[in-house]
């Protein structure tokens, strides 16, 4: 039985103490004081970040994938960073991909006992044909998430690398998994509400994990996504003025490599740059 009084993420934090009396600039700044402390907490976790970002970008040049796994709001997070990477670096939507507690329902209504069902997330991994060139991230606040430890099990299994978010040092997915980042952000400005502050972390954390494993995967040229898909107005105006930075092009000869490239920018960038 985990004891959830001994984890940070549930105690009490004593600078809110009394928020209920507060007037709402009182209570907004109260808020951003605790979520200034945020970033601190995942510096002390940068080299993690960088072995879990070697991790991915290995994998994902073995032909792997990425499965970021939990419940709640940190399920919901992983399915957000796994739905981002497509349009932004032009890979494959089975490349990357969140798979949350009780499934797709749970993504727009809460389904909390999800989070108690060991096979709740495994079931859904073995329908996706998970296998040991596959990475799993496991992202879980608290760290006592029975669902994600059944994820956890499954991955061990399968003999793939696993990963855990996690923002409690005492976490139970740090044993289990090969590598464990921890970003330990303290007690919640309301008791236990890990929406908050350590979603905060977790989002920063995924957001580094797949950027830098996307960069190092290829998919970015200088600080430019050069794999973006120009799916609408803005996005097309974007990858053109991408082309003529990268290139010094007119913004009209960038608009015809664009299109002559059938709209892969870093292919247009090649065609220019070798004269094509």
């Amino acid at each position: 039985m985990i004891d959830f009084s001994g984890l940070k993420t549930e105690a009490v934090n004593n600078n809110t103490a009394n928020i209920d009396k507060m007037s709402s600039l009182e209570i907004v700044k109260c808020i951003n004081d605790e979520d200034k402390t945020v970033a601190f907490a995942v510096e002390k976790a940068l080299r993690e970040i960088a072995a879990g970002v070697d991790i991915l970008a290995d994998a994902l040049y073995d032909g792997g994938r990425i499965f970021y796994v939990g419940a709640g709001t940190s399920g919901r997070l992983g399915v957000l960073d796994a739905s981002e990477c497509p349009p932004t670096y032009g890979v494959s939507s089975e490349v990357v991909q969140g798979v949350l507690a009780g499934g797709r329902a749970a993504a727009f209504d809460s389904v909390e006992d999800a989070e108690d069902d060991f096979e709740s997330i495994a079931k859904q991994l073995r329908e996706k044909g998970f296998c040991s060139k596959d990475v799993l991230v496991a992202i879980s606040a608290s760290g006592s998430a029975n669902c994600v430890m059944g994820a956890i099990d499954l991955a061990k299994k399968a003999g793939s690398h696993t990963i855990a978010v996690t923002c409690n040092r005492n976490s139970g997915l740090i044993p289990m998994c090969e590598l464990a980042i921890v970003a330990e952000v303290g007690p919640e400005v309301i008791n236990g509400s890990t929406r908050m502050k350590a979603g905060t972390a977790q989002k920063m954390i995924l957001n580094m994990l797949s950027t830098a494993a996307m960069i190092r995967f290829g998919r970015v040229r200088g600080n430019y996504m050069a794999y973006m898909i120009p799916s609408n107005k803005k996005l097309v105006d974007r990858a053109i003025r991408i082309i003529s930075a990268k290139t010094g092009v007119s913004y009209e000869t960038a608009s015809a490599e664009l299109e002559k490239a059938n709209n892969v920018i870093a292919d247009a960038i090649d065609n220019i740059e070798g004269g094509h």
